[in-house]
């Protein structure tokens, strides 16, 4: 089949496309419900809020180039929720270049996003359409805070922080666990340099008078938009969840992982770490509480002559992550991006557009930005 809706939620029934799914609706944008099982995609569906309002259609899809693109045609959006994106993501980017659609997910995997720009940027650009990975609150949102940071000219260095409450879902642990194999970067005078996998911080949060732990985790997605970016020669990024006693827990997992599972071979490395992912996160956590769920992204900016601090406090970071991704769809069905090809959701949209849509449904506060200049 041919799609009948403009947009295209694929992995539907995971507690992120969920929410994707739930602002569509708010948006009233019509969509398609997609992915390997409809039954189960049914059964989310039907306890999606308001879902009776809905435009939308359920499709059972099998995961190869040749059915996604059957499904995508006649379409113009698809949001990508299946990962984790370096194994599942190639099929749907070659169906969407295929349908001609443009692609969004929201991935923090490093080694996807270099995969996606070197293979498929100029593609997508050639026709006009959006590539961009990773259009989730743990990295869109602190982009928007470096970006505002650097509107004050003058600034070169970002150094980023990154921490949410909560528990990473089923499909997030998975993807964790499969950066573990990748490389992590950050950037210095414009050049990719490796963490150590076992890099940890002692970091101060904004707003407290605690400190708390923080990993590069998976080195996040600022180094590689800012990359090339003639504002920006150096980005690091720390990142994780308030729980000191989880993010011990997760260095502890990644000792053993650079020990006992990274000297096997590839095919036992990815049995482990997906028993190991299995064994921290099996079901679908409850849905966010703004009360508890509570976000932080922090960026200092400094050049030679200049510092910035910006802060931006929030809540429910899926519930951000399900907005950023139906708005992105909003908008793309209305007019072209503002850059074709591979870019960020900052590049495409506007940071100061996307700041709007994340506190007009109370995701965010207004930034608290302090400029030394």
């Amino acid at each position: 089949m041919s799609s009948s809706k403009p947009v295209i939620v694929y992995g539907a029934s995971g507690y992120t496309g969920r929410l994707v799914c739930e602002y569509l609706r708010e948006l009233n944008i019509p969509f398609i419900a997609a992915g390997r099982d409809r039954k189960r995609i049914q059964e989310v569906m039907d306890k999606v809020p308001g879902i009776e309002s809905a435009d939308y259609e359920v499709a059972e899809v099998e995961h190869s180039v040749a059915a996604l693109t059957k499904l995508f045609k006649g379409a113009s959006v698809v949001c990508n929720m299946v990962g984790p994106f370096i194994k599942y993501g190639p099929e749907v980017v070659e169906a969407c270049l295929a349908a001609g659609c443009h692609y969004m997910d929201t991935t923090g995997e490093q080694d996807w996003m270099i995969e996606a720009q070197e293979k498929w940027g100029a593609k997508f650009a050639a026709k006009g359409l959006l590539l961009s990975p990773c259009i989730a609150q743990m990295y869109t949102t602190g982009e928007i805070a470096a970006n505002i940071a650097l509107e004050t000219p003058g600034l070169d260095t970002l150094d980023m922080l990154v921490l949410w409450k909560g528990f990473p879902t089923y499909a997030s642990t998975q993807t964790i666990f499969t950066i573990l194999k990748a490389k992590w970067f950050y950037l210095e005078q414009n050049q990719y340099v490796q963490w150590p996998i076992t890099s940890t911080f002692e970091v101060n949060v904004p707003g407290q008078h605690l400190n708390t732990l923080a990993l590069p985790w998976g080195g996040t997605s600022h180094p590689i938009w800012f990359k090339n970016d003639p504002r920006v020669a150096n980005v690091k990024v720390a990142g994780g969840v308030f729980a000191r006693e989880v993010m011990e827990g997760v260095v502890a997992m990644t000792k053993m992982v650079e020990t006992d599972i990274l000297p096997l071979p590839f095919a036992e490395q990815e049995a482990a770490l997906a028993k190991m992912a299995d064994s921290v996160q099996a079901d679908m956590p409850p849905r966010e509480n703004p009360r508890l769920n509570t976000t932080i992204d922090s960026v200092h900016a400094s050049g030679p002559l200049g510092r910035a601090h910006v802060v931006i406090h929030g809540n429910c970071n899926y519930k951000q992550t399900g907005l950023l991704q139906a708005w992105a769809a909003y908008s793309l069905l209305q007019q072209p991006p503002r850059r074709a090809g591979f870019a960020s959701a900052c590049q495409a949209f506007g940071h100061r557009e996307l700041l709007g849509v994340l506190r007009s449904f109370g995701l965010v506060m207004k930034p608290i930005t302090t400029i030394h200049d």
